[in-house]
């Protein structure tokens, strides 16, 4: 490590890392980078620098910015974010109160988000543990988060495409099969088709998975300078800002993700809080992995006024589970590995729907100016 001091005696030192996390990359960062030591008040995206002290028999491997895995090797200097993470499935872990060198934190995910880890699933072995060398800093010696690269906030959603909503009961239920099926299924038939993750923790595979079924745009809460939407009370700010960005490419349909389940530690269930985002949704397709968790699904968003479009998910992986959900539900199932034509076909008949109310509203909207004499833009 070389060691500078800016004009503020504060000391800065120049490393030279090994690996860069996926969480890192709306500030696009190389691998020599300068750190100060310390931290009193550390935030939820500041850049830190760690050694990695331990290895991992089951999560071992980081998501670089290129979507590649890599290997972590015991000793080798990583470049991610601090973070939250609350997976039922996976890692728990928060942001320290203070950061220092020599401090001893965790890889919470393969994205690079980095945390004090205080639980895991069963099924998993220790969370990586890191050695924190230092906080990314510029040459004033302030703390880079990734917000610094954020995407300018939007507080209403203006005009957009028609959106459909792939939400579920969990992590590992089936919602990017789902959402990368119809991302194929509409771009094979001509649609323009956007699409983004907007809940869960950072990492850049399930938006990479959508580019690769055909999505001419993707984006993520990660654009919004969110390590993850743990603690983020209300995401309709976050999701209109994406949905914003995301229309720019000028999308026949878009297709949005929401990361965990309805209920946990994500925020998801405020996305249906909000009577933009609801009323600029064509379709909704819940995602389960049993009966009890299609159900809750369904009653939980009728409480809200919400009717779900499709079942889909694991729970439908057999012919048994669609035939019951679609008996003793009354609601449409169909499964994305199966029979993704039948699960666009069910929305696309919403989205034409939609399409055609939104139509028939500006018109009659037009004709109202037009007898009234006022201006509707």
């Amino acid at each position: 490590m070389k060691e500078i001091k800016p004009n503020n005696q504060l000391k800065i030192d120049i490393v030279d890392a090994d690996k860069i996390g996926s969480a890192t990359s709306p500030l696009n960062l190389g691998r020599t980078i300068a750190v100060i030591p310390a931290s009193g008040s550390p935030l939820a995206g500041d850049v830190v620098v760690v050694r990695a002290l331990t290895d991992s028999a089951t999560y071992n491997m980081l998501e670089l910015p290129t979507g590649r895995l890599a290997k972590i090797n015991p000793g080798d200097v990583l470049i991610g974010v601090l973070g939250r993470r609350r997976a039922l499935k996976g890692f728990v872990g928060d942001v320290p109160e203070t950061v220092a060198a020599g401090d001893h934190l965790h890889l919470l995910n393969m994205g690079g988000v980095i945390g004090s880890c205080t639980g895991h699933h069963s099924s998993l072995s220790d969370a990586i543990q890191v050695e924190v060398i230092g906080l990314a800093s510029d040459e004033q010696g302030r703390v880079r988060n990734i917000a610094d690269a954020a995407l300018p906030p939007q507080t209403s959603l203006g005009e957009t495409a028609p959106l459909v909503i792939i939400a579920g009961t969990c992590m590992n239920s089936g919602k990017t099969y789902a959402a990368t099926e119809l991302i194929k299924q509409a771009t094979r038939v001509g649609l323009r088709v956007a699409a983004a993750k907007l809940s869960g923790i950072a990492c850049l595979r399930d938006t990479l998975n959508m580019a690769d079924h055909g999505a001419v745009a993707i984006a993520s809460f990660l654009d919004c300078g969110l390590p993850s939407t743990v603690g983020a009370t209300n995401l309709a700010a976050v999701a209109k800002t994406i949905i914003s960005r995301l229309n720019e490419s000028s999308p026949d349909l878009i297709v949005i993700e929401l990361g965990d389940g309805l209920l946990g530690g994500y925020s998801v269930e405020s996305v249906f809080e909000d009577s933009e985002l609801r009323g600029a949704t064509a379709g909704l397709v819940f995602c389960a992995s049993d009966y009890v968790g299609a159900w809750g699904g369904i009653e939980l968003l009728r409480r809200r006024g919400i009717e779900i479009d499709v079942i889909a998910g694991s729970v439908t992986d057999a012919q048994m589970g669609q035939d019951f959900i679609e008996k003793e539900f009354g609601v449409p199932a169909a499964n994305a590995r199966r029979d993704g034509a039948r699960l666009f076909e069910l929305l696309s008949s919403k989205v034409s729907a939609f399409k055609f109310r939104v139509s028939n509203f500006a018109v009659s909207r037009e004709t109202e100016a037009k007898d009234t004499g006022i201006l509707v833009r």
